[in-house]
This record gives structure tokens, sequence and C-alpha cells, in this order.
């Protein structure tokens, strides 16, 4: 499988790479003029791009059997950078992934994605313009599965303990994970065609007892 991963350079993006390369895949990573790809990427395919030079960003897609789209607004002074990346982006992402006939994403958004009175909306409301993201891919008529994971973790050291909690829309309103989770769900959802057209909010705890079978994507979507 050809993978693409736009916001490669990102927190979450970056480990969206590392693992899809470890599975096999090849994969394009894309990435802002200026970023800094991290260590351990270099077998990757980069594509060094703005996501509004539309004819760049059909080139880097071309060919790709997936697009995970890791793309996500950071904090700034400007406030409308969630209306442009979160919404906006996706949407110019969208059309890309048309004009070169891509039919399957995977968007990685947010827990309580859509919801107004959050705190997180204090950033240029980024949760609104996340769902309208959201909502331009559900609309699309391609193979969309959108992940909303919690608050999103850097440190591994535990991850082979952590058990995941799948719940569909608007189930869950808190919890985290660590991002490396994240990333794997993105690529386990890529292999399992009955994740597509759903939404999918994840959560993780490390458990006093461990599952014997601990969740996995394929069995919760069975």
């Amino acid at each position: 499988m050809r993978v693409a991963v736009t916001g490669a350079s990102g927190k979450t993006g970056w480990r969206v790479v590392a693992e899809a390369l470890a599975r096999g895949f090849e994969v394009r990573a894309i990435v802002r003029p200026g970023s800094v790809l991290p260590a351990g990427l270099e077998g990757a395919e980069v594509h060094r791009l703005q996501l509004n030079d539309s004819a760049a960003l059909q080139q880097a897609l071309r060919g790709c059997d997936a697009l995970v789209i890791a793309t996500g607004a950071r904090p700034s002074i400007d406030l409308l950078g969630p209306l442009k990346v979160d919404a906006l982006g996706v949407r110019q992402q969208l059309e890309a992934c048309r004009s070169v006939g891509l039919k399957r994403l995977v968007l990685v958004s947010s827990l309580c994605a859509g919801r107004w009175l959050h705190p997180l909306n204090l950033f240029g409301l980024i949760l609104v313009w996340k769902r309208l993201g959201e909502q331009w891919l559900e609309q699309s008529g391609l193979e969309v599965t959108i992940v909303r994971p919690g608050g999103l973790k850097e440190a591994e050291e535990d991850i082979a303990a952590q058990e995941l909690r799948f719940s569909g829309a608007d189930q869950q309103e808190d919890g985290s994970l660590p991002r490396r989770l994240v990333a794997r769900v993105c690529l386990d959802a890529l292999e399992v065609p009955a994740s597509a057209g759903r939404i999918i909010e994840i959560t993780s705890t490390v458990p006093d007892v461990p599952a014997p079978e601990p969740p996995a994507l394929a069995s919760w979507l069975a």
C-alpha cells in the first residue's frame, strides 16, 4: 500500500509515517517547505509544499492508495489558524484527492469536535472548525474514517500496557492516549474496510488487570 501523510513533520504525523514504514507501506511524507523532518523517517518519499498549492499537492497524492490527514492548527496569535488549517486545509486536501481519484482517507480530528462550549475553543474556535472539516469529508462520497483522539501524550514508556477504548461519535468527553497509539489506529483503519464511513473516538488507560485480549479496532467494529 502506498500511503500519503500530510502534516508528516508534526508530533502525530511523523509517528504515522514511522508506523507506516514499519508495516512495510510505501510512504509519501507531505510537509511544509520549511519543516524539519524528525530522524528515522529516511524511508519516506518527502514532498515539500503548501496545501494551497493544488498542483503540487495533486502531484504528491497521485498514485497513492490512501491519505492520512494529520495536519492541525498550532498555538498561535493568529486566531484564524484553526479555520485555515482544520477546515479550509482539509477541504483543499479533499479537492486534491478528488482530482487524482484517491478515495480512501483517514482524518486525525479531536474528541469533542463540533462542541461550542469547550475551553479549547478559546483558541480560535478550533473544535468548531475541526467539525466543519469533518463534515466536508463526510459529505464527499469518499471512503473516510474520522479518528477523534483524546488528549495527546508524548510519553511512550508504558505504551505496551495501554488499553484502548473505542467509541462512536460524541460518546467520550475526556481522556488521553499516546500519540503513537493514534498513529497505529489510523493505519489499522486503512486495513479494516468496516472503518470507512465511521467516526471513531479513542482514549486509553493502563488497567489494573490487563484484558486477556486487548481491544482491537477490527473486533470493536465487528
